[in-house]
């Protein structure tokens, strides 16, 4: 993936990129972008093409706790825009969507369902199963624990009553591009899903002044009860995703979290 750049745009540029993988990331940013004038703000489209991109050009600041709260609070207002159902992805876009490198982007596929348990089971944990067996990263016991948790989680045992939130999909701390006024996201892998895998996300790879955007979230949305305990189920996925593309230390990583949801 090719970046270039002028003083007011940012072009991403690959000739070789899949099918409609610009498309996809720009029908996620507007999405995201129509949630309303309280929702965290994203990145501005000017223009996508099949081979490019131009998005307004950023200028980072360092954060202060006041924009960490903000962030939350805004986040939340995010999420609460909704979707219509846990899978779907943005209007404007009828395919799969995208997770992973630039270099090396791996199918995040779609779907329509009522059910957080029921999507997380079909649409991530045995896609991502299937590719661990084909690149040789799957052990016997992993994929025994994959298979029990997806049975959990289609049977409801860790479902509640949240309805589908607007997620952006990929909120790691480097999809965060802090501003003079704020956060602004960027890289979205937009879809319908549950509120809380975005928190988990942002605590994966360790965001600055996280404990403020946590509880900036809450006076806008409370988060259930024992959240915090919950945040590695939701982590599963993108752990296991970069135990596909890198292997080791990731593979172990997804192999404790899938036992302690398997067989808790």
């Amino acid at each position: 993936m090719a970046t270039a750049s002028t003083p007011d745009v940012f072009r991403k540029q690959r000739a070789d990129a899949p099918p409609g993988f610009l498309a996809c990331e720009a029908a996620g940013l507007r999405w995201l972008g129509d949630a309303g004038p309280d929702a965290v703000p994203v990145v501005r489209v000017l223009d996508v093409g099949p081979g490019h991109l131009d998005l307004e050009r950023l200028v980072p600041a360092v954060p202060t706790p006041t924009h960490a709260r903000e962030l939350g609070r805004r986040l939340a207002h995010l999420h609460d825009a909704g979707a219509e159902a846990f899978g779907v992805t943005p209007p404007g876009w009828d395919g799969d969507g995208y997770f992973g490198p630039l270099d090396e982007p791996l199918p995040m596929p779609a779907g329509r369902h009522d059910r957080w348990g029921e999507f997380l089971a079909e649409r991530r944990l045995e896609p991502m199963r299937a590719l661990l067996s084909e690149r040789g990263r799957l052990s016997r016991t992993l994929a025994g624990d994959l298979d029990r948790l997806a049975a959990r989680l289609r049977s409801g045992d860790l479902d509640d009553d949240d309805v589908p939130a607007r997620v952006h999909g990929d909120l790691w701390s480097g999809n965060v591009v802090w501003t003079a006024s704020g956060a602004v996201l960027v890289d979205p892998a937009a879809h319908g899903g549950h509120r809380e895998s975005d928190l988990a996300m942002l605590a994966l790879f360790g965001l600055p002044g996280l404990a403020d955007v946590v509880a900036g979230y809450g006076e806008v949305h409370p988060l259930r009860p024992r959240a915090a305990d919950r945040m590695s189920l939701h982590q599963l996925y993108p752990v296991g995703m970069h135990a596909v593309l890198f292997g080791d230390p990731y593979v172990a990583r997804t192999e404790a979290i899938a036992a302690r949801w398997a067989r808790g």
